[in-house]
């Protein structure tokens, strides 16, 4: 009884009316399961590719006249992404379509549970041969193909809790701690896997880290292998969080009404000008972790001569995150979503940029780097979880001024964001790790310019992006009060029958 009710109090519940802390909770394990997958190709595929598979880069100087192997990638990576975002709108407007016994939303963590862990150990395939044209165009229709299978397991992820409840405080709550569980979730995969490679590794390197010319071959088939074998757990360890979710949730608040098109679905989305601003904003904050991404990785196995390093890093933001998570409520009770959300993403810019004109190669600078990245943690936990919620009440706006709630196109448009800010990510690490003119075939790996170059970039791209995620926000004016109001308003045109005009 009394961990029940602490439940209750946690989410903002009521026992035995509306949604119950076990959905939420198993709502949460699913987003558990799901970032084993997502971490797991976000993180480490590009780096698969460049040190497993020896897609490396160009002769220095190079970089603007030949598109070195490591370019590619980037390529791949940065169009692929871009080309599954462009589809979210799609899948939205397929799971606004959706007519089923079991919801709109929910049968979707039933289909795809399998089809996204198999695509996820095939783009991990330790068969690959190194250097070649065929793996590289293999995998790149391997990895389309799991991106679009993501997508269909992702979109309707984040809209079933839009269909769970229409309180904005007890969804926000849920979604608070979700993302506060999808969080544990990617930072299990991306703190324990560089641990795991850089022990298995060990033995191929010299002092400082960089390969024996004699072992690159031997050091690149155990890299293959490890993330096949890492891929190959992580994806089956997340199949039944999937299925969890979907036997555990329920949906209340989804239409009955015929299925809209995807043309209907698109015009109603421009129509939601507060959620635009929530995308433009995610857009332009897409880099503002890039550290966190495939760059980050980089730094520490090439710069600071060991990868088990990136593990340090990503713990490092994780205090930070985590007393985000749970100030999140009073933050936004405080300030409401939208300041709470500008005033963190001004610490964050302001942290980047000092971080930036203070360097890395002292040993007091790394330390004052390391409180940076707590610091760091802040913006990072409180965009995880405000966007969710904000995209939420822009659902509820959507209602408010057409009547529909389209909850599979606005929630597209997170999962548009998200990938969006991976293809950036992934983008700018492979990026730097060409222009920084890393070669994992050398003896050093790269050069001290190259040092400095890949820190710039890294660090430079992550301040400026914490700036451009604020200018949109400005003007966006959803607040906690307007949003109770459009939930009344909509609950007394249901119950009169009246609709909007």
């Amino acid at each position: 009884m009394a961990i029940g009710n602490f439940l209750h109090k946690l989410f903002g519940t009521t026992p035995g009316k509306g949604v119950q802390p076990k959905e939420a909770i198993a709502y949460s394990v699913t987003g558990f399961g799901q970032n084993f997958i997502c971490t797991i190709i976000g993180s480490y595929l590009t780096i698969f590719m460049t040190d497993a598979l020896l897609f490396g880069a160009a002769e220095k100087g190079q970089l603007f006249k030949t598109i070195s192997g490591a370019m590619a990638v980037a390529f791949l990576m940065l169009f692929t992404r871009i080309f599954d975002a462009l589809n979210d709108p799609i899948m939205g407007s397929i799971v606004d379509r959706t007519r089923t016994k079991w919801g709109k939303c929910r049968p979707y963590l039933k289909w795809m549970a399998i089809p996204i862990a198999a695509t996820t150990i095939l783009c991990f395939c330790p068969f690959f041969e190194a250097k070649s044209k065929t793996t590289f165009f293999i995998i790149t229709v391997i990895y389309v193909i799991w991106s679009m299978v993501y997508t269909v397991a992702d979109v309707p992820y984040w809209g079933l809790s839009t269909c769970m409840t229409n309180d904005t405080v007890v969804r926000g709550n849920i979604l608070t701690f979700a993302r506060l569980v999808c969080t544990l979730g990617a930072g299990l995969v991306t703190v324990g896997v560089p641990i795991i490679t850089s022990a298995v590794t060990a033995k191929y390197k010299d002092a400082e880290g960089n390969v024996l010319p004699q072992f690159i071959m031997q050091n690149a088939e155990t890299l293959k292998w490890t993330y096949f074998i890492c891929a190959v757990v992580l994806a089956l360890l997340a199949i039944p969080m999937f299925y969890y979710g979907f036997k555990n949730t329920k949906e209340r608040f989804t239409t009955t009404e015929a299925p809209p098109s995807l043309g209907h679905n698109l015009k109603l989305l421009f129509k939601n000008k507060q959620l635009l601003l929530v995308v433009l904003s995610g857009i332009l904050g897409g880099a503002r972790m890039v550290y966190s991404y495939t760059g980050g990785l980089y730094f520490a196995k090439y710069v600071l001569n060991n990868e088990g390093i990136f593990s340090v890093i990503t713990l490092l933001v994780v205090p930070g995150g985590l007393v985000a998570s749970v100030l999140v409520p009073w933050m936004t009770k405080k300030f409401t979503k939208k300041w709470a959300y500008i005033y963190v993403h001004i610490l964050g810019a302001v942290v980047m940029f000092a971080m930036y004109f203070v360097g890395y190669d002292a040993p007091w600078k790394l330390v004052f780097n390391a409180v940076g990245l707590v610091l760091l943690g802040i913006p990072q936990g409180v965009n995880n979880i405000i966007t969710y919620a904000m995209i939420g009440d822009t659902v509820d706006y959507l209602e408010w001024k057409t009547g529909e709630r389209g909850e599979g196109i606005c929630f597209a448009m997170q999962t548009f964001i998200s990938k969006i800010g991976m293809a950036l990510g992934a983008f700018i690490g492979v990026f730097s790790y060409s222009w920084a003119g890393i070669n994992p075939e050398a003896n050093p790996a790269i050069s001290p310019e190259g040092k400095q170059l890949l820190w710039n970039i890294l660090i430079l791209a992550g301040a400026i992006s914490m700036v451009g995620t604020i200018i949109p926000m400005l003007f966006y004016n959803i607040t906690e009060k307007k949003q109770k109001e459009m939930v009344t308003e909509i609950e007394e045109r249901k119950k009169s029958g009246k609709r909007v005009k």
